[in-house]
């Protein structure tokens, strides 16, 4: 180990204010001085570089050292986000929403950033307690803010937390994007590098919300699907993934008026430890077992779930064999026509999707004379498309109510949902019937994905980079029509991102994720029909993991 590391951990270990975090280090360091090899190479790894703005703000995991997660990252980044807002109002005093979830440190980070806004001169506010992602969202352009902090790692790892950055006025609550992401880095990067955080100035004339931030959502929220007559009756599963969504959202449900839903009481308060799932995230194998245990006793319609944070929404449906949770397109396809529906005719409005996403929604958007854009990953590029009335992303995000919250929202899309269920159900249907007759309007799109788990995140890299020195020409028995290096887009689109289209119109993305060390494959086909599409799918889907196979 390099005395520079040793060094860095020393000066960390210094202005660490968090006794566990600190004796966590203490330890290490003990350790690594005595030869201990493998606390050298957690050093190592722990002041390796600094946790960095990504697709969603700041996100690792908990404890010491400038690549983790902790309260000195924590006091860094928000004195330098300060300083960045400052800088952007010199004459003004800017607000600042701050708000939490239930993970582990959640509410610590918020109050440690809320004192140090306070601290640089802003007018700091902090949610009333621990809330979805979604109300700190909304809370940004209903208090007419500057900027927005939500501190979560939504559907990530137990071990996780992170640190999400909204942006008010002209970017009307949106996530941050290019330039304001690299000029908060650099930011943080100079407070980190001059500061001590004990010399940073702390206050505690912070304000602390009242009910009506609350109150306001749960009104906005329940306005989006008001429960029509065939709602009644209508028995379904929730569950909040040991997430902060239920609180919020039975209110929602009440003033909506729908029927209280079974719960699924294993899972319905927050618990940062997720004792039920190994990752809470309603995508992995596993986590909705519960749900489904619960729909099968109830005997249910269906089962809606959301993530942790409540920012994502997942439905399952029954099926021959059990239970089917749909897919985050077929969810955003069926979202989305209920969208072009409301707004066919509307002068500008448009839908939007990421471009790993079914393209099936743009041809919803031709079917009803809407506007369409295809964005890169990330709700903080969805948000922004002009005129959009409806955003999604095939992991599980929808935006069902631009004017109030610019981001994904697991809330006000299960409402949404809710009353399509309703609508259907009132004439004789099911959810199942609905994704037929949306099959029968645009086609037999069909949708699927390989991903791949690392250890190290620069394996993928490593493959990223197989890929591009040494490009596919088929996958099975299609060969490649078109090849996109998104790195070189002259559009200006720009991502790490390959994409290639086949000669039977199929298309496949490869990409890193944004916030797991894993590198993700998006399929698309459209084919002549439910079981073509699957035979063309499960096909595609064979020749991706062979490839992964020899890259890996």
């Amino acid at each position: 180990m390099s005395a520079d590391v040793l060094d860095l951990a020393r000066d960390w270990l210094a202005q660490d204010p968090d006794d566990e975090t600190r004796a966590e280090l203490e330890d290490l360091i003990e350790r690594a001085e005595s030869g201990d090899e493998d606390a050298v190479d957690d050093l190592d790894d722990r002041f390796d570089g600094r946790l960095q703005f990504g697709t969603a703000g700041l996100r690792g995991a908990l404890g010491a050292g400038s690549n983790r997660m902790n309260r000195v990252l924590v006091a860094q980044a928000a004195a330098g986000f300060a300083a960045y807002l400052r800088e952007r109002d010199p004459e003004g005093t800017p607000t600042v929403v701050v708000g939490y979830d239930g993970r582990r440190n959640s509410d610590v980070f918020a109050r440690d950033s809320a004192e140090l806004f306070a601290g640089a001169g802003l007018r700091a506010v902090l949610l009333p307690r621990r809330l979805p992602t979604p109300v700190l969202a909304f809370a940004v352009r209903h208090l007419g803010a500057d900027a927005g902090v939500m501190v979560t790692a939504s559907h990530n790892p137990p071990q996780d937390n992170g640190y999400k950055v909204y942006l008010g006025g002209g970017d009307q609550g949106s996530q941050i994007v290019a330039p304001s992401d690299a000029a908060i880095a650099a930011s943080i990067r100079r407070i980190a590098d001059g500061t001590t955080v004990a010399e940073l100035p702390r206050s505690t004339d912070y304000e602390v919300a009242d009910e009506a931030v609350v109150d306001a959502y749960v009104t906005a929220t329940a306005a989006v699907g008001p429960a029509p007559d065939g709602a009644a009756g209508t028995r379904w599963v929730y569950t909040a993934m040991h997430g902060v969504g239920w609180e919020t959202f039975s209110r929602v449900l009440e003033t909506a008026g729908y029927p209280a839903p079974v719960l699924v009481t294993e899972q319905i308060e927050p618990d940062g430890s997720f004792p039920t799932v190994s990752f809470p995230n309603p995508e992995e194998p596993g986590a909705m077992d519960l749900a489904f245990a619960a729909a099968r006793a109830a005997d249910a319609e269906f089962v809606i779930a959301q993530d942790p944070d409540a920012d994502r929404l997942a439905v399952a449906i029954p099926a021959a064999d059990g239970w089917r949770r749909l897919t985050g397109n077929e969810v955003g396809l069926l979202l989305g026509r209920r969208a072009a529906r409301a707004a066919s005719g509307t002068p500008g409005a448009s839908l939007a999707c990421s471009l790993v996403s079914s393209p099936g929604l743009g041809a919803i958007a031709e079917q009803y004379g809407l506007g369409f854009h295809e964005t890169l990953t990330g709700f903080k590029w969805i948000s922004r498309a002009p005129g959009m009335v409806f955003g999604f992303e095939e992991a599980l995000g929808y935006l069902v109510n631009p004017d109030t919250v610019r981001d994904k929202d697991g809330i006000s899309a299960s409402v949404a949902f809710l009353e399509l269920a309703a609508e259907a159900r009132g004439r004789g249907a099911t959810i199942a019937d609905l994704l037929a007759e949306l099959t029968r309007e645009i086609g037999f799109y069909a949708s699927g994905q390989v991903s791949v788990r690392v250890a190290e995140v620069s394996a993928i890299a490593t493959m990223m980079a197989a890929l591009r020195a040494d490009p596919p020409v088929a996958f099975g028995d299609l060969s490649v029509d078109a090849a996109d290096d998104l790195l070189q887009d002259p559009a200006g689109l720009g991502g790490d991102v390959l994409r290639y289209r086949l000669v039977d119109g199929s298309r496949l993305i490869f990409r890193p994720s944004g916030t797991e060390p894993k590198l993700k494959v998006y399929l698309d086909v459209r084919g002549e029909s439910v079981e073509d599409s699957a035979a063309r799918l499960a096909g595609l889907e064979a020749a991706v993991r062979e490839l992964l196979d020899r890259l890996a």
